[in-house]
């Protein structure tokens, strides 16, 4: 099978280097760091298992030690998720695709495998996921385990395209679980596919594909006024709408994906990296950086920023269109919404900016989903639109965000539970009915919180 190699008896990919590897260069021995810099821990240990079985080996290993035991991927949680001075378990030899079933449309892959390489892999094989964000260097269980979205009107987040996950329990047993299974099994599914990390370690998932198919993007600026009007059509007319709003500006950037029957037309090789690589990651760069050293200059700087991404399409295979790279460093807040609400909340966020002395050189990005059936999926029974403010890496961004957040939580907002946010478990009950479910598995599954740490204990509670 053309594609990725998995761990036990196969070749294993190496380990990635310098800056992309969190924990990397610029960071002290001994220390773990995630991507964004604001995370950092020393654990007591570092194991990076090869297999199941090694993996269950570990697990056991800690508790017997009296170690709490946390999973890293690349570090893309913005927040403490998996921050630990236990056992810090980094899954970079649990990697490639066990098995496709191509009767069944799955493919099962390793939990330490990242997005990039899965999504490469299964194009070879021409199949796709439904659905994904617009990053792919998340490994597979750190996107779902933290419930990483894309954007879609029919179809909704990474975890919701999951058929059945293998994990480690807290007693250090190997349990599949699915829709299929015992009782048990079922409920573990139910609420393991976005677990947080509190319920086990995730050490494989078999996720639903489809034949590979082709998307035509269409990529427009568009005023915030026509946006917030039509918002509504926009969604409803598009199997994936997005925008990104500029602050101190009247302006947006649109993204209209659907799906296409060719022929394939890429961008250009010099507009696409012109727009992708010059504008989004090499201008925007400096001009956050001079914005970060004389914040007054900011709003001229947005003002040209908005304008300088002009019109495209172009069609290619999903995760093409999905994705773009992601080289400008930065902290953000996501909070999930009714989609109903999107448009007043965003309308207070703008006029909050506008009155405040605040200095926003990041787009405010707005994605949607459809509800789903996880119990603390951000999508869980209702359908969705996603605000995400952003602040580059280095910028105070508390005031920013403590407003932004004030406004979302107004509106019933559930928080990305990989990106900053203050809630905690008495909010969080509020606004997600299968709450106490969760919670109540996480007691009978671990009830010495072996997967606990401090971020879980504020979101979970007790």
């Amino acid at each position: 099978m053309a594609g990725l190699t998995g761990s036990t008896g196969r070749s294993r990919p190496g380990r990635p280097s310098g800056a992309d590897r969190p924990g990397g260069p610029d960071a002290p021995p001994g220390t773990w760091r995630n991507w964004a810099g604001n995370v950092s821990v020393r654990p007591a240990r570092v194991a990076r298992p090869a297999s199941v079985e090694e993996l269950a080996a570990e697990v056991r290993g800690a508790a017997a030690d009296g170690l709490r035991v946390k999973t890293v991927g690349t570090g893309h949680s913005f927040t403490s998720i998996a921050a630990t001075d236990g056992l810090l378990v980094r899954p970079d030899l649990l990697t490639g695709i066990r098995r496709i079933d191509r009767s069944a449309m799955t493919v099962t892959v390793e939990s330490g495998t990242p997005l990039k390489r899965l999504n490469a892999a299964l194009a070879r094989e021409g199949l796709s996921l439904t659905n994904m964000g617009d990053i792919m260097e998340q490994t597979v269980a750190g996107a779902v385990s933290t419930g990483t979205h894309g954007t879609g009107r029919d179809s909704a987040s990474i975890a919701a395209q999951i058929r059945e996950l293998e994990l480690v329990t807290a007693d250090g047993r190997v349990m599949t679980c699915s829709p299929r299974g015992t009782e048990e099994e079922r409920a573990v599914f139910a609420a393991a596919r976005i677990g947080l990390g509190a319920l086990g370690v995730v050490s494989a998932i078999t996720f639903a594909v489809e034949p590979l198919f082709l998307l035509t993007a269409r990529e427009e600026p568009m005023s915030f006024d026509r946006v917030a009007a039509e918002f509504d059509a926009l969604h409803a007319e598009n199997e994936h709408f997005e925008f990104y709003w500029f602050p101190h500006t009247g302006n947006c950037s649109t993204k209209r994906n659907n799906r296409s029957h060719g022929p394939v037309d890429p961008p250009g090789r010099l507009s696409g990296w012109f727009a992708d690589e010059f504008l989004s990651n090499g201008v925007f760069q400096v001009a956050n950086s001079v914005g970060r050293a004389v914040p007054a200059a900011v709003p001229a700087i947005a003002r040209v920023s908005s304008r300088a991404l002009s019109a495209r399409t172009y069609t290619d295979i999903p995760y093409k269109v999905f994705t773009s790279p992601r080289r400008v460093r930065f902290v953000e807040m996501e909070y999930a919404v009714p989609r109903e609400a999107a448009v007043a909340a965003l309308r207070e966020l703008k006029a909050m900016v506008e009155r405040s002395p605040l200095r926003i050189s990041f787009p405010v990005e707005v994605r949607t989903a459809p509800a789903d059936d996880i119990a603390l999926s951000t999508a869980s029974g209702r359908d969705s639109a996603y605000i995400a403010v952003h602040m580059y890496r280095g910028t105070p961004y508390r005031g920013y965000f403590t407003a932004a957040e004030r406004i979302l939580t107004g509106h019933g907002g559930r928080p990305h539970w990989g990106k900053l946010h203050t809630r905690d478990a008495a909010y969080l009950e509020g606004v997600y009915p299968r709450f106490r479910e969760f919670t109540s598995l996480r007691d009978r599954l671990d009830p010495d919180r072996l997967f606990g740490n401090d971020y879980l204990r504020r979101v979970l509670g007790e």
